[in-house]
C-alpha cells in the first residue's frame, strides 16, 4: 500500500484526449520525464493507485499527453480526469544524485531546521498565491510562514525529509 508520505504532487490530469485513452496531463514537475519510473500515482477514495505509463508526448512545456496501460478508450480516461498526479519518493531519491529540480510541493512534509534556532517544524502547506512562495511550517504550538527562496536553503536531505534554512534575523519572531 502506497503512504502519502511516500509521494509528492506533480500535477493534475485535465482531460481525455481522443479515443484511444490518451489523458492531458498538467505538471508543474517533469521529473516523470527525467526518472526512469514505470508509473504514476492518483489517489482515488482515500487509496494512492499506480498507473503505469504506455507512452507519453509533450504537448508544451509544463502540458503532457499519456496513454496509460489498461486505460484504452475515452470513458476510462475520463475517469481521471481532475485527479491530482503524484510521484514515488523513493524514485526520485535514487537520482538525487543528478541534479534534478524539485517542485515545490515535494518538500510537503519535511522537517525544517534553522542554524539559528533549531527545529521549528514541518511544513504542512505551500502557499504559491503569492509572488513568492511561502512554506507553511507547524509545530505543537506555532506556524510559520517563510519564504521558500533558495538563499535561505542550506541543505536539502531527501532521505530524511529535512530542509536545513539559514532564516535572516527577525523572519521567525
Amino acid at each position: 500500500m502506497i503512504r502519502e508520505s511516500e509521494v509528492f504532487k506533480i500535477g493534475r490530469f485535465i482531460k481525455p484526449h481522443g479515443i484511444k485513452g490518451e489523458i492531458a496531463f498538467s505538471f508543474d514537475n517533469d521529473v516523470f520525464d527525467k526518472v526512469d519510473c514505470p508509473y504514476l500515482i492518483c489517489k482515488i477514495d482515500g487509496i494512492f493507485v499506480p498507473f503505469f505509463i504506455s507512452e507519453y508526448r509533450f504537448k508544451g512545456s509544463e502540458t503532457a499527453l499519456i496513454t496509460f496501460t489498461d486505460i484504452d478508450d475515452e470513458i476510462k480516461a475520463s475517469r481521471l480526469a481532475g485527479l491530482d498526479v503524484y510521484f514515488p519518493r523513493k524514485y526520485h531519491e535514487e537520482e538525487s544524485s543528478q541534479e534534478i529540480e524539485y517542485s515545490w510541493n515535494f518538500f510537503l512534509g519535511f522537517r525544517v531546521i534553522d542554524k539559528k534556532h533549531g527545529e521549528l517544524g514541518t511544513i504542512d502547506e505551500i502557499d504559491e498565491s503569492t509572488i513568492n512562495v511561502l512554506f507553511i511550517v507547524r509545530s505543537d504550538d506555532k506556524e510559520y510562514l517563510i519564504p521558500a527562496t533558495e538563499d535561505f536553503i542550506v541543505r536539502v536531505d531527501p532521505k530524511n525529509k529535512t530542509i536545513y534554512m539559514n532564516l535572516i534575523e527577525g523572519l521567525i519572531e
